[in-house]
């Protein structure tokens, strides 16, 4: 039926009169340099934020907790360390860059391969660097302040070893305030990776455009699927990670 064939063509687009695989092939544009962009950020991200956190203990923790208070003294360094490390995330900018092209745009990279578009493309890989910051330091800010102060409301010290629960909980208020304070500026770094590599657009052009044709609410545009698709798998690599990393760092200790 006609609904059929443009349900197909909808779906599947290019791939649309292809066999089985190439449908299903076509579901998961980007999927390889997604999934090289999130196993190396998770890593840095879970992994460097503790370290950057204990280095803040010891150059300042202690005036912190004397500014703020204990607990809260502790959350913000925690969130603090979070946005270092989020900042620093722009090293694997064009792993994300190439990832929106093949989900948005796959033409601009249809025929070449990896090393042709590095070469060609070097510095426009980091196109938005200044944009992807800028939501990177509040987003993770967000991530580990959030989770730090839902741990501190269950009176779970950083030391404390917190159940899967607990941990769970924890991230659930950390990644829901991590995604909902970086929405606006998401939207314009996706919206900058979005254009053609021969045709930038800045960052204020853009800004200026979303408020002129759409309205200040186009900026949290998208943040509900992205509460519903991205959240579960933020708080799940989280919880992971936070009680792995204390499993081994109390395996370490011993």
């Amino acid at each position: 039926s006609t609904t059929a064939h443009n349900l197909n063509h909808a779906i599947f687009r290019d791939a649309a009169a292809g066999g089985v695989s190439s449908k299903a092939a076509s579901l998961f544009p980007g999927i390889g340099f997604g999934a090289a962009y999130k196993i190396l950020q998770r890593i840095y991200k879970f992994g460097g934020q503790p370290v950057v956190r204990e280095w803040l203990n010891k150059k300042y923790g202690a005036d912190m907790q004397a500014e703020f208070g204990p607990q809260m003294g502790k959350t913000l360094t925690s969130a603090l360390a979070g946005s270092i490390i989020g900042i620093g995330e722009v090293a694997l900018l064009p792993l994300d860059m190439l990832k929106v092209k093949a989900q948005t745009s796959p033409e601009c990279l249809r025929g070449r391969g990896i090393v042709d578009i590095i070469a060609k493309e070097n510095v426009s890989l980091y196109r938005g660097w200044g944009w992807t910051m800028a939501r990177n330091a509040p987003g993770s800010f967000a991530l580990f302040g959030g989770n730090a102060f839902a741990k501190s409301l269950m009176g779970l010290d950083e030391r404390q070893q917190a159940t899967w629960t607990q941990d769970a909980v924890a991230s659930c208020t950390g990644a829901v305030a991590s995604i909902t304070v970086a929405a606006p500026l998401d939207v314009i770094k996706t919206r900058i990776q979005n254009r053609p590599f021969n045709s930038p657009e800045s960052g204020a052009s853009i800004i200026g455009n979303i408020i002129r044709n759409e309205g200040p609410m186009a900026f949290f545009k998208g943040l509900t699927p992205k509460l519903l698709v991205v959240g579960p798998k933020l708080i799940f690599s989280f919880t992971v990670a936070q009680h792995t990393i204390a499993y081994f760092t109390r395996a370490l200790e011993k």
